[in-house]
């Protein structure tokens, strides 16, 4: 699928994609495998004309994947506060076996010295833009996105809701518990039963409702051409931006210059570390069952915590 003058097309090669794309005469010259996540495999391209094109693929299977991978770049993309590359084309290529997706390539560089506060200023931005036509039609319904989408590679369901605790509860929380049924414990079950119920009680209603990228961490920021932070992989629906802090601070966390930066432009609750956690046991449940026991433990913990 390209997104070209409004016209969505899935092409059905890897040629056909860059013909279309970057002009008939151009082929591609060279593939260097690049670092990336567990769930595909990254590649730069390079083309005839010099042009360096990234490219990322899976299997024929999972071409949905690029779909929605596309659909919260372009989400991203359009709030015009944060660098968020381009998706260029998408689609499959039946002779090598792949799904693909086409985008800018974003060429390293040292940070700016003030990567870290630009960093925080424009997320804060991002989280503030206006989510119309983001979710639903119906303009009740305030959380969750137009379609599902990917969390890694577990399916993320984003059914509007008209409320941030119900969509946590029933698109988040739930959806993710009801997988590790079977790695859980019968006291763990019941601690995710009665957190479930009480869930009103320990969540808040947001002022407003905020686009996020879903899936922000360190390996889902760099520096870009610029030196600014551009962000990428996302896991895009419309929520509450402290579900987006709590990630930034899962593995690792930022700087204290970024939640300062941040903080100046979209005060944070002083409630939001009691919260933090509860919101991260989403992740950590996708964790647990996506690659296993090693993370049952801190599940554990936060069910003892909160429930």
């Amino acid at each position: 699928m390209s997104i070209l003058g409004g016209i969505s097309v899935e092409f059905t090669s890897l040629e056909q994609a860059i013909s279309a794309t970057f002009g008939e005469n151009l082929h591609i010259t060279g593939r260097q495998a690049v670092s990336g996540g567990d769930i595909n495999r990254a590649y730069r391209l390079a083309l005839s004309d010099g042009t360096a094109v990234f490219m990322k693929c899976n299997t024929v299977a999972n071409r949905d994947f690029f779909r929605a991978e596309v659909d919260g770049l372009n989400a991203l993309r359009a709030a015009h506060t944060i660098g968020v590359p381009e998706p260029l084309a998408t689609g499959t290529d039946r002779q090598q076996g792949v799904s693909f997706l086409l985008m800018e390539y974003l060429a390293p560089s040292p940070q700016r010295k003030d990567y870290w506060e630009t960093f925080g200023h424009e997320l804060a931005l991002l989280h503030r833009v206006s989510t119309a036509g983001l979710v639903s039609e119906d303009r009740s319904l305030s959380f969750g996105f137009r379609s599902d989408n990917y969390i890694g590679a577990s399916r993320q369901i984003n059914l509007p809701k008209a409320g941030w605790v119900d969509f946590f509860r029933d698109c988040r929380l739930y959806p993710q518990l009801r997988m590790a049924g079977q790695t859980l414990d019968y006291g763990a079950r019941k601690r995710c039963e009665n957190l479930l119920q009480r869930l009103d009680a320990l969540l808040v209603e947001p002022e407003f409702p905020s686009l996020l990228h879903g899936d922000l961490w360190s390996g889902n920021a760099a520096g870009g051409p610029d030196g600014r932070a551009w962000i990428f992989d996302p896991a895009a629906y419309v929520g509450h931006f402290e579900a987006e802090l709590a990630m930034t601070e899962l593995f690792g966390g930022f700087p204290a210059t970024f939640y300062k930066a941040y903080h100046e432009v979209n005060p944070i609750d002083p409630g939001y570390t009691e919260r933090r956690d509860l919101y991260n046991l989403y992740h950590l449940l996708n964790h647990l069952n996506l690659f296993g026991g090693s993370y049952l433990g801190a599940v554990r913990g936060i069910l003892n915590r909160y429930a």
